[in-house]
C-alpha cells in the first residue's frame, strides 16, 4: 500500500522499549475493555498511548486522541454514513499511528473487538512494517483471516467469550494478551551479520529446487528469505519488495498465477504480483516453477466434470491437475504482459524436463507437448530485451539449482555500484 513505511522510516522508528504501547480501538462501545488492557500493560512498566476509532460517540474517558471528536464534533462534514465514517477513521488513524512509529513515539499495537474493531484495528495495524508487534483481541479469530491479517504479521488472540464487560474469562485473556504485546515490544534481536537479501518463492512440489538454491545462494554469501506461493505467501513477498528489503528476487515458484486463473488452492494474489517494484530496481529472475498445474481442492472420489479430460495428480485433499493448451497459452500471455512492464528488471530462465515433481518424465502430469506450447507463447509475446534461457534440466536437479543460483548472483552483482 501507498501508505506503507519505507526502509528509511523504519529505521528511523527501530524499536524502543521506553516506547508506548497504543492501544487503538473503539471505546465508546468497549470502554472497559481498553483500559483494562491500558492498565495491564502500564503495570508491566510500559507507556500506553490510547486512540479511540469509534463512531458513535466520545470516548467516555480522556483518550490521547479520539478521532471522534476530530471527525464528527460538528456533524462530520463531507461524511455520510457509518461506511464512510469507518474508512475516515481508519486513514486518520492509520496516518497517526504511521507517524508516531516513524519518529519513535510507539513500539507496538493492541486492540480488542468484535467483527467491526477486529476490522477497524487490523486495518490500522497493517500501516506498520513486520517486525512491529501487533496483537488483535477479537470475537471472530476462529474464523477465516485470510482478509483480517492479509500479509502481515499480526497475532490473532480468540477472546473465546463476547467483548462485554471484563469478567472472570475475558480479564485472563486480555492480560494475556497485554503481555504478549509487552513480550513482543521488548525483543532485542538482530542478525549477527547483515547481508545482502534474496527473496525465494517455492511451494512443495519444488522443495529439493529451493532447498539446493538456498543452500547455494548462502554459500555465496546471501541470505535467502523465502516465501511459499500459497496466495499469501507470494504478495507478502512483493509488498516487503516494494519496503526496499531485498537485493533480488528468484521467483522459483510462480505457480499462484496457475491457481489464479483457475480459482484454485493459491488463489488470491493481488496485481502486483509479479510486477516491477515501482521506485526500485530489484533484479527478479523469474522460473514456471509450478506452471505446469493448478492445485484444486478434491480427490480422486469427487473430481469435477470439467477436469475429467485433465491430466490428474492425486495427493492428499487437494489434487493438480495439468493445464491444458488453452489454459497454458492463458498464463504464458500474462507472466509475459507483467515482465514486459519493466524488461530491465527480469530474466527468465526455463527448465525443459519439467517444473514440478508432478512434471517429470513417468509422473502424472508430464507433458512435453503443452509445455513446449508456453514456451513458445511466452516466447513470442516477451519484450525481446527478456533474456530468455531454456535449459535442458528439470527443475528439482541440484544442476539447474547452481544454474539459477549462478544467473541471480550476476543479475545481483551488474546493479552493485562500481
Amino acid at each position: 500500500m501507498k501508505e506503507d513505511l519505507t526502509q528509511e522510516q523504519v529505521a528511523g522508528g527501530a524499536m524502543n522499549r521506553k516506547a508506548a504501547i497504543a492501544v487503538v480501538g473503539t471505546f465508546d462501545s468497549k470502554a472497559d475493555e481498553h483500559l483494562f488492557l491500558k492498565e495491564r500493560i502500564e503495570r508491566r512498566g510500559f507507556r500506553t498511548l490510547t486512540i479511540h476509532v469509534g463512531t458513535k460517540h466520545p470516548s467516555p474517558f480522556p483518550a490521547d486522541k479520539d478521532f471522534y471528536n476530530e471527525l464528527f464534533k460538528n456533524g462530520g462534514e463531507g461524511i455520510k454514513g457509518r461506511d464512510e465514517a469507518i474508512r475516515a477513521v481508519i486513514s486518520g488513524a492509520r496516518k497517526l499511528v504511521r507517524e508516531m512509529y516513524s519518529d519513535g513515539h510507539i513500539s507496538g499495537v493492541i486492540s480488542a473487538g468484535g467483527g467491526t474493531g477486529t476490522y477497524l484495528g487490523t486495518s490500522i495495524m497493517r500501516v506498520l512494517p513486520v517486525g512491529v508487534p501487533k496483537v488483535m483481541v477479537s470475537t471472530v479469530a476462529s474464523r477465516d483471516m485470510k482478509d483480517t491479517v492479509g500479509t502481515k504479521d499480526i497475532t490473532m488472540i480468540h477472546s473465546v467469550v463476547d467483548i462485554l464487560g471484563v469478567n472472570s474469562i475475558l480479564g485472563k485473556i486480555l492480560d494475556m494478551a497485554a503481555g504478549a504485546v509487552c513480550g513482543m515490544a521488548e525483543s532485542e534481536w538482530s542478525p549477527e551479520q547483515e547481508k545482502r537479501r534474496i527473496a525465494l518463492t517455492m511451494f512443495g512440489f519444488i522443495t529439493k529446487a529451493a532447498e539446493e538454491i538456498k543452500r547455494n545462494l548462502e554459500g555465496m554469501g546471501y541470505e535467502v528469505i523465502a516465501f511459499h506461493a500459497n496466495g499469501t505467501g507470494g504478495m507478502a513477498m512483493e509488498e516487503l519488495a516494494r519496503e526496499g528489503l531485498f537485493d533480488g528476487i528468484l521467483d522459483l515458484a510462480t505457480h499462484e498465477l496457475a491457481d489464479e486463473l483457475m480459482n484454485g488452492y493459491c488463489r488470491g494474489i493481488g496485481p502486483e504480483r509479479l510486477m516491477p517494484t515501482p521506485g526500485l530496481d530489484i533484479p527478479r529472475l523469474v522460473v514456471p516453477g509450478g506452471l505446469d498445474c493448478a492445485v484444486l481442492e478434491f480427490t480422486r472420489h469427487n473430481v469435477p466434470d470439467q477436469y475429467k479430460d485433465h491430466k490428474i495428480f492425486f495427493y492428499d485433499f487437494r489434487s493438480a491437475i495439468r493445464l491444458n493448451e488453452r489454459e497454458s497459452i492463458a498464463v504464458a500471455r500474462q507472466v509475459a504482459e507483467k515482465l514486459n512492464s519493466k524488461p530491465s528488471n527480469y530474466k527468465v530462465v526455463i527448465p525443459t524436463r519439467g517444473w514440478s515433481e508432478a512434471d517429470c518424465e513417468g509422473a502424472p502430469l508430464y507433458d512435453p507437448g503443452i509445455m513446449e506450447i508456453f514456451i513458445k507463447e511466452l516466447k513470442r509475446d516477451l519484450d525481446p530485451r527478456i533474456e530468455v534461457r531454456e535449459v535442458y534440466n528439470h527443475i528439482n536437479d541440484p544442476s539447474f539449482a547452481r544454474l539459477a543460483s549462478a544467473i541471480m548472483d550476476e543479475m545481483i552483482r551488474e546493479e552493485m555500484p562500481d
